[in-house]
């Protein structure tokens, strides 16, 4: 007589043969896909939506509150922080100790991954001449490996007595360690007020507000040649509930050029 398998037997079998096809699952996260950026789409993209705003953040833009999807869809550019050069304190942790953004890989991964061109920038504050030099290393180290269009120098704050001298020292090492590319954001009666000098910087970058509605409202009111516009700090966007920087190519030079030059490249 044929001897009746025991039910609970057959379901154990069952459950270890299941348990051992789950532990040996082929495991996608081990081993994620490097997205990279295909420069025809990039491009076809880019100057598709070239009268859209140009958006720069920080850490202080959280990648948690962001719908990149839909802010991708109403930018043309970004342009991502990466290093800054104040004290980190407390109450500002937007940053670790050494100077480094805390979310800027998130922000670059994430656009990057929309075919939104991306450029960078460092917040500049060394007290001296060692400090800017540290500072420009840790920002070329930390941003180089995602191919930014380009760097950038945001000067906006006296931290030495010879401010130029600084921005000289800070911009001179980026290009020594192979930045190729670099720009200067400064606001024309900080620039004036402290001798900053533009010569050495191959693009320009200013704030200018008006009343600082959102929108933008005019052209700045400046002899400087300048490439790039911060219109407004209280923009609104899709993809995004708080304030955002936005800020467009300037208005007295060929859109297409100088957006190809600031964030396509050759």
């Amino acid at each position: 007589m044929r001897k009746k398998i025991n039910p609970a037997f057959i379901f154990t079998v069952l459950a270890l043969i299941v348990g051992v096809l789950v532990l040996n699952r082929p495991k996608f996260e081990d081993h994620p896909v490097k997205t990279k950026q295909n420069p025809v789409q990039v491009e076809t993209q880019a100057l598709h939506n070239i009268n859209k705003p140009i958006v720069d953040v920080s850490g202080w833009q959280r990648p948690s509150e962001i719908n990149y999807d839909t802010l991708s869809q109403n930018i043309s550019g970004a342009i991502v922080r990466v290093h800054y050069g104040g004290q980190v304190s407390e109450e500002n942790d937007a940053a670790y100790k050494n100077g480094v953004d805390k979310v800027y890989k998130e922000h670059i991964t994430e656009f990057q991954k929309r075919n939104i061109p991306v450029a960078v920038y460092a917040y500049v504050a060394g007290k001296n001449v060692e400090e800017m030099e540290k500072a420009a290393e840790v920002f070329y180290n930390a941003s180089s490996p995602y191919n930014p269009s380009y760097y950038w120098l945001d000067v906006e704050e006296k931290t030495m007595s010879d401010m130029n001298q600084g921005v000289e020292a800070f911009r001179a090492k980026l290009a020594s360690l192979g930045a190729k590319n670099i720009g200067i954001y400064v606001g024309v009666y900080f620039m004036e007020e402290h001798s900053i000098s533009t010569e050495n910087f191959s693009a320009i970058w200013i704030p200018s507000y008006g009343t600082n509605s959102g929108y933008y409202e005019s052209a700045p009111n400046t002899d400087l040649n300048y490439d790039l516009h911060q219109y407004t700090s209280h923009g609104s966007l899709g993809g995004f509930v708080h304030h955002l920087d936005l800020n467009l190519i300037s208005t007295l030079k060929d859109k297409e050029d100088t957006f190809r030059k600031l964030f396509l490249k050759p």
